[in-house]
């Protein structure tokens, strides 16, 4: 069998398909967020279970917030978002107390439903920041990862992802800016980046 035959085995064989694995979204780019919320979608529609942390996120000003909650019923019963973050933008020279608390009660409700085996897909939103700014413990994330249940999907999104977190991922897209309106003075829009 030649490795191309080898590889369309592989796509076809059950138990590869009813693995889950360990997506990473990293990069400059716009889209990180949002690719990991069509993959949200897509698991809903397919009845399963969705947990999102959204880490160092806050307030309510973001579009996805009112479609997830406003979702039929039936599908509202399969998603749980917590933000973990407050309503700021969150550098290394302005963290607080509190951001560093809520992160912490996110991560610990994150961690606690991953190995509970809780949902089929829990989305990290962030997490990428919030431990290269050391509010999540690089190694507690990489043990939390490697002890996940077999058929769970983890999704991690944000910049700067650790060479120690793309090692164990099984799928990492790095999007990176080519071109950005930004660029040109247009500010961010209701719909498009919020």
């Amino acid at each position: 069998m030649d490795d191309n035959q080898n590889d369309i085995c592989h796509l076809v064989n059950p138990e590869f398909s009813q693995h889950g694995y360990i997506q990473v979204y990293t990069g400059n780019g716009k889209g990180k967020t949002t690719a990991s919320l069509g993959l949200t979608t897509r698991a809903l529609g397919r009845g399963w279970k969705v947990l999102i942390v959204m880490f160092t996120k806050g307030g309510n000003n973001y579009g996805e917030l009112n479609t997830f909650m406003n979702l039929a019923p039936v599908l509202k019963q399969k998603i749980k978002i917590v933000q973990a973050g407050l309503d700021r933008i969150v550098y290394s020279n302005n963290i607080s107390e509190e951001d560093r608390k809520v992160v912490s009660d996110g991560w610990a409700l994150a961690k606690k439903a991953i190995l509970n085996n809780e949902y089929q897909m829990v989305v990290l939103d962030e997490a990428n920041i919030a431990i290269d700014l050391g509010l999540i413990e690089l190694d507690d994330m990489i043990q939390t990862l490697k002890n996940k249940p077999d058929r769970m999907e983890i999704v991690l999104t944000g910049r700067n992802a650790k060479p120690e977190i793309i090692e164990i991922a099984h799928l990492v897209s790095e999007i990176q800016p080519v071109k950005h309106y930004w660029d040109k003075g247009i500010s961010a829009r209701e719909g498009i980046e919020f």
